[in-house]
């Protein structure tokens, strides 16, 4: 019996009791099952892990991003306290960053966080304590699993590589209209179908891709829009700023952009569930105009290269290079390019910020 066989038996026997369920149930019991989801398993990052972010390609990442909050934080009047959020921190190693830079810039901002986290993994919980215990220099850290057990205020809320990996509904398009891809069982296997008839939930669907003809595929997501809203009523209501960075189009476009990830490889969707890392694609523009609809106001997306270029990351690494071994500025540039670089993560990497509805664009966004 493989490792994964208790999650993928479980999902065979919701499937023979109910019938087929949505690629977003199947993502959610992938991702989050309580003891045989991925998140819920191990520690699935780096180089021994099966993925790789930001954060731990360079501390320019999250130094940069520190000193964008606490740029934030003086668009807003610096208040004492202001709430520092994070949702999906991994290992804690953005926020260390980003706390080891604001405090060299600013120590009246860390005196003024109150550092609150939005993990469900165990797991990775502990490598974030672990991380910030020698980090942190006194910053008061809550734990929550959801958003909405964060308190209200003024707030600053970082969200790198954490929208793909929300459930995603998918649709395709036959001659009489759009059908809810669906996973289901053949000889055993888990293994995608279609509904039956057109599903009413594709109305969902962005109006730029409503009428695209018999076999586009359309995405939508349901849990990153909601959270999206939640987000702007807490700015609209009290101030501050959100950070949006993760991978997709600027603009909402057809297509099947959900994947599987297993040690640094892609693999079946539908093959490994519990053991292979669920994303697709994030659509800033549905993101943006649910938040602006919801009070805030959205700016970007802007590619993730110039985003940091505009934050001045070509200075930090300067600057990290004139005290540096070769080896060393090496390695530096080397993470200047694949943060920023064209053909890497600058151009498919967005920056989508949110604001309250009164403030003007923060750092690394202005016209």
């Amino acid at each position: 019996m493989s490792e994964d066989a208790p999650l993928r038996a479980s999902l065979a026997r919701l499937i023979r009791t109910g019938g087929p369920i949505t690629i977003a149930r199947y993502m959610a019991e992938a991702l989050g099952h309580p003891t045989h989801g991925y998140y819920r398993r191990a520690d699935p990052l780096g180089a021994a892990g099966d993925f790789i972010t930001a954060p731990e390609i360079s501390q320019m990442f999250g130094e940069l991003l520190g000193l964008w909050a606490v740029a934030c934080w003086h668009q807003i009047g610096a208040p004492a306290p202001v709430l520092l959020v994070e949702l999906g921190p991994g290992r804690g190693t953005l926020m260390a960053d980003a706390l080891r830079a604001a405090r060299a810039a600013a120590p009246a901002f860390c005196d003024a966080a109150a550092i609150h986290l939005v993990e469900t993994s165990p797991v990775l919980r502990a490598r974030q304590a672990e991380r910030l215990a020698t980090d942190k220099q006194g910053a008061r850290i809550t734990w929550h699993d959801r958003l909405d057990s964060v308190p209200d205020g003024p707030m600053i809320l970082l969200a790198n590589e954490f929208f793909d990996a929300l459930p995603i509904h998918q649709f395709v398009r036959q001659a009489d209209g759009w059908h809810e891809r669906l996973v289901g069982l053949q000889a055993g296997a888990l293994v995608p179908v279609l509904s039956a008839a057109p599903s009413p939930a594709a109305t969902a669907l962005p109006d730029t891709i409503h009428d695209r003809p018999p076999g586009a595929i359309g995405e939508v997501c349901p849990a990153g829009l909601a959270l999206v809203r939640e987000i702007a009523a807490r700015l609209t209501a009290h101030g501050g700023a959100a950070l949006i960075i993760d991978y997709g189009p600027a603009a909402s476009a057809p297509g099947d952009s959900l994947q599987a990830v297993r040690r640094h490889r892609y693999v079946d969707v539908f093959a490994e569930p519990g053991l292979a890392d669920l994303t697709a694609h994030v659509d800033f523009a549905a993101l943006a105009g649910a938040a602006e609809k919801a009070g805030a106001r959205a700016h970007g997306p802007r590619p993730q290269g110039h985003f940091l270029g505009a934050l001045g990351l070509a200075e930090r690494a300067r600057r990290l290079r004139a005290n540096a071994t070769p080896a060393q500025a090496r390695d530096i540039e080397a993470a200047m390019r694949r943060l920023a670089g064209e053909r890497e993560m600058g151009a498919l990497f967005k920056a989508l910020a949110l604001t309250g509805p009164s403030q003007p664009p923060p750092a690394g966004f202005e016209p």
